[in-house]
Parts: C-alpha cells; structure tokens; sequence
C-alpha cells in the first residue's frame, strides 16, 4: 500500500488476481489507474467482469484497516466507515473489474442505499453485475461485510477515451 500524500487522501493500490499491482513499474496496464482515493484500502480483484449474463458476477474485496484517516473523525469514540467511503469502494472495484478492460469514466451515481454498518477490520466484499445500458456500462453493486449487506449500489460509466 502507498503512503497517504495527506491527512484525508491517499494514493490508491489496485491488485490484481495474482497478487500485482497496478503500475509502470509492474507492467499491468488497462483500465486499472491511480487516482486519489479517502480510501487507503487496496483494491483485491477475486473475479474480474463481463456483460456476458451467463457469467458470474465479479467480485472485488477491500479490507477496511483501523487507521483509515477517515476514522478519526467518524466517530472517534464509535468508528464507523462513511457511506461515501463504502461508495468509493464500489467506484474502485468496479474500474478493477470493467469487463474486457473497458475505459470507464463515473458518469453517475444512480443510487446508493446503506442498509448495515462497515465497522475497522472489516472485509468489504463488492459483487458487481455489468450491463450495458445504451451507450454506457451500468455496474449494479452489493457491498457486504460478514454481517451481511451493507450497501446496494448503481453507478453508470461512460465507456472509451474520450469519456
């Protein structure tokens, strides 16, 4: 994992299913690029997309380590991982696990429902379903921990470079 360049952002790792990680200096190239991230937490892609229906879903973990930045201010006494962090969590994964290494770019955020906690030392498993929706790549997300759902996601994505 990178060190944070400041106290509310860091600089993000996305790592593959063999263990890699995104970069020049790994030679992994794609879809997968740095970004800054309020999430310290690396991207672990367990099963990559595809908007084939008969395939399964993709799967991304991210650990939600206790020295998350965010947790000194949500809630020192009673830390509980933001639902805007539970949303960039999705965000990531779904750019980790674009079916056949399409260029993404977030369009929107077409819904998001928090229904449990995400609490340090979690595992935050995300399961993705792709679709395509008109000219764009809809991502349909379950974000769960090993209490249960946490959140119910809907991210659109515009697809190519010139995104």
């Amino acid at each position: 994992m990178t060190a944070a360049p400041a106290a509310h952002s860091a600089v993000s790792d996305v790592t593959g299913p063999a263990g890699e990680t995104a970069g020049p200096a790994t030679g992994v190239t794609g879809p997968v690029r740095q970004m800054v991230s309020p999430v310290r937490g690396a991207v672990l892609v367990v099963r990559p997309g595809s908007t084939d229906p008969d395939a399964p879903q993709a799967r991304a973990e991210v650990r939600i380590d206790a020295s998350e930045p965010v947790f000194e201010g949500h809630y020192p006494e009673f830390p509980i991982f933001p639902g805007v962090c539970v949303v960039e969590c999705v965000h990531r994964s779904a750019l980790a696990t674009a079916p056949s290494g399409a260029d993404l770019t977030l369009a929107a955020l077409d819904s998001a429902r928090f229904v449990g906690a995400v609490f340090p030392g979690d595992v935050l498993g995300i399961d993705i379903t792709w679709k395509a929706v008109d000219d764009r790549l809809r991502c349909e997300a379950v974000a769960s921990t090993g209490r249960g759902t946490a959140a119910k996601v809907r991210l659109s994505y515009a697809v190519g470079a010139s995104a």
